[in-house]
């Protein structure tokens, strides 16, 4: 779960996305994961569910992994903040690898604090 932030931007990069499409399905596990929701959609429908809606799926995916984390955080009395709305800007703008990125590193916090 503990992924490091630098080497998954720099294989998005070089596997021209194909390594993006991987860290948005386990991100989305891994989160499932942590926060032990059991009625979440798992990574590859969630992927799945954004290729047909042509992208729309994954705003509310955004704002739905920012408050999961969130408030697993919180519930663990950890200093996290909601990013939910600015996951959603980034998504619109199309900036889904800096979500990633902020979420890893969100993650990789809560991990390493457990």
């Amino acid at each position: 779960m503990n992924r490091n932030i630098v080497t998954c931007i720099v294989l998005t990069i070089i596997t021209c996305g194909i390594y993006g499409i991987y860290w948005f399905i386990v991100l989305t596990d891994d989160v499932a994961r942590l926060t032990d929701d059991k009625n979440s959609v798992s990574g590859g429908v969630a992927f799945l569910l954004s290729l047909v809606t042509c992208g729309i799926y994954s705003f509310f995916w955004a704002y739905q992994m920012g408050k999961k984390i969130y408030i697993y955080g919180k519930d663990k009395n950890q200093m996290i903040s909601d990013n939910s709305f600015l996951y959603v800007i980034l998504q619109i703008f199309g900036l889904g690898i800096v979500n990633y990125a902020l979420m890893q590193n969100d993650l990789n916090n809560l991990i390493d604090n457990k």
